[in-house]
């Protein structure tokens, strides 16, 4: 990676800098952090255990989906609970872990609430949550909330920049195409304790690599090729400003082995199955790669949950742990 810096506001957030620091891989985990291999819905008994083992083990950010409906085409439904709901659990149940959305799919949701369910959480976590958004990848999804699939990369900027307005500046002026209009005399309330809320995208949401390189403070992708991540990282890079440093990582489902020397193997750029000293390995090559966080879920994996989370916790994380 080049010599490009966080920005001031990112570099003292203390949410943002537990999970993205340069030239350092970070790990977090998917909800509901264990593996559910049988069906679509998993059993949440240990959510909040699962969650404080993470917290005190050093991992360094629990990531919350936005998936409001079954579908059985998809056969997933994350962690069941809605998004925020389940960070404001989470928020007064752990102490220094990042808490963060992956993603919240923002053109099925109003961005006035979503700004104050974010400084909400934030404020209640006390500065512990980033703002992971999406364009979703469920298209059935969209005729039941009344909006259109196709124009979801307009909605999703338009809601990123609302957003954005909203939680930094009092009394906003604003007019919108999909989303309303702010007149200025009316200001949203909480605001978050930082003056800049971290944001990141999640997946593409169908915007340019420009974007990516500009816009978002950073971009976690999934179903990425390992061997094009110095490539895309380059891209970013290039398309940016010169100054400053955009992170980038990706997500994997993770079927950790019982045996520590098996080789790993990917299907599909995303179900990667290894075991422990071999997944070293593989992140340390990441690492110098510059992808700087990469989140589990631990869908596929049939072994007990505190288990595998203890064996992440004692014998993977301390080799990069950023805390």
């Amino acid at each position: 990676m080049s010599n490009l810096i966080l920005p001031q506001h990112l570099a003292t957030n203390k949410a943002f800098t537990r999970v993205f620091q340069p030239k350092k891989l970070s790990f977090g985990l998917i909800a509901p952090f264990k593996g559910y291999p049988e069906g679509p819905i998993p059993d949440m008994d240990d959510h909040l255990e699962l969650a404080k083992m993470a917290d005190e083990g050093g991992i360094s950010a629990l990531w919350i989906r936005d998936v409001p409906f079954y579908d059985p085409k998809f056969g997933d439904v994350g962690q069941v609970y809605d998004p925020f709901v389940d960070l404001g659990f989470l928020a007064a149940a752990t102490k220094n872990i990042t808490l963060g959305t992956a993603g919240i799919v923002s053109p099925l949701r109003n961005p006035i609430l979503t700004a104050k369910q974010a400084a909400s959480v934030d404020r209640l976590s006390q500065g512990r949550f980033i703002l992971g958004m999406s364009s979703g990848d469920r298209p059935v999804e969209y005729p039941a909330f009344g909006y259109d699939f196709d124009n979801r990369a307009e909605r999703f900027r338009e809601a990123w920049e609302m957003i954005r307005t909203l939680n930094e500046k009092e009394f906003p002026k604003m007019a919108t195409q999909y989303h309303g209009q702010l007149a200025g005399n009316i200001d949203l309330v909480p605001k978050p304790i930082s003056s800049h809320l971290p944001m990141i995208t999640i997946g593409r949401a169908r915007q340019d690599m420009s974007w990516f390189a500009n816009q978002s403070d950073a971009w976690i992708w999934h179903g990425v090729d390992p061997r094009r991540s110095k490539d895309i990282i380059k891209e970013i890079e290039e398309l940016g400003d010169g100054k400053t440093w955009h992170p980038f990582g990706y997500a994997n489902f993770l079927d950790l082995s019982e045996n520590p020397d098996e080789p790993a193997r990917l299907h599909h750029n995303i179900f990667l199955r290894a075991g422990r000293n071999t997944l070293m390995e593989f992140w340390k090559q990441q690492e110098q790669d510059g992808v700087a966080h990469i989140t589990l879920n631990l869908k596929p994996t049939r072994r007990p949950a505190k288990e595998v989370l203890q064996e992440l916790i004692e014998d993977v994380v301390p080799h990069f742990s950023l805390v």
